[in-house]
Order: C-alpha cells, then sequence, then structure tokens
C-alpha cells in the first residue's frame, strides 16, 4: 500500500503544490504537508491518530495503587499506558525492558520508557531549523 504523502498534494486555498516537513508537538514529530505561499499544512492521518491517542491519554487521570514488594514499593501502570508505549516503540525500535525512574521534585516522579534519544535528537534538529539556528 503506498502512503498518501508520496503522491503530489494540492493546496486546497491557493493550487500550489504543497512540501513535505515535520511539526513537533508535545514530544511528537509529525509528518505534514506543507504550503509555502499561504501557510495551509496537512498533518499525516497516522500520525494524527496517534497524537490524539496521546492527548486523550494525557488527559486521563489514573488513580494507582503503592505496594510494598520486598524492600521496595511498586506502582502499577495502567494497561492502556504500556499498550500505547509499546505501540509509538515498534514504529522507531523495541522498547527497553529497563524503565527509568527519576525523582524531578517534592510530589513529582517520572518514568522514562525505552530508548527514545533518536526521536528526541530528531525532535531538537527540527526546533533549531524553525528558529533558525
Amino acid at each position: 500500500m503506498t502512503d498518501l504523502f508520496e503522491n503530489t498534494i494540492l493546496c486546497r486555498k491557493c493550487e500550489k503544490p504543497m512540501e513535505k516537513s515535520k511539526l513537533s508537538r508535545n514530544g511528537f514529530l509529525l509528518r505534514v504537508m506543507h504550503c509555502k505561499k499561504c501557510n495551509e499544512r496537512v498533518i499525516h492521518p497516522l500520525d494524527e491518530q496517534e497524537y490524539n491517542k496521546f492527548i486523550n491519554l494525557r488527559n486521563r487521570e489514573f488513580s494507582v495503587k503503592m505496594r510494598l514488594v520486598g524492600n521496595s514499593y511498586a506502582v502499577s501502570i495502567p494497561k492502556e499506558i504500556v499498550s500505547f508505549m509499546n505501540e509509538v516503540a515498534s514504529h522507531k525500535k523495541e522498547m527497553d525492558d529497563i524503565v527509568k525512574l527519576c525523582f524531578e521534585e517534592i510530589g513529582r516522579i517520572s518514568l522514562n520508557f525505552g530508548n527514545f534519544e533518536k526521536l528526541n535528537h530528531e525532535l531538537k534538529i527540527v526546533k533549531k531549523i524553525k528558529n533558525g539556528n
């Protein structure tokens, strides 16, 4: 099956050919077609669908239990979040079995799944290009 963005796409406003580009939103690198004349953008449907799943998960608040396991505490992670992380990782590469835990500030702990350094590097490049650096 061919990808929609492999074809020439004309802008619906000015009917000029659009160019491939990338857009960074909340840590996601979205493929877009961009019209330089009128600044119209079309986001790739699969990227937009994945991004919307992320927004829906991010806007939900999960109540989880903390349990004592041996000398450590364990927190269960909802299946929806782990499934989404595996889905995103399968597009890039396999998700690591190791999760990195960071104590950021009082009352805030973060879990970092997998190895997303390549994606973060791409996001930094896109931001530099947009800022003209």
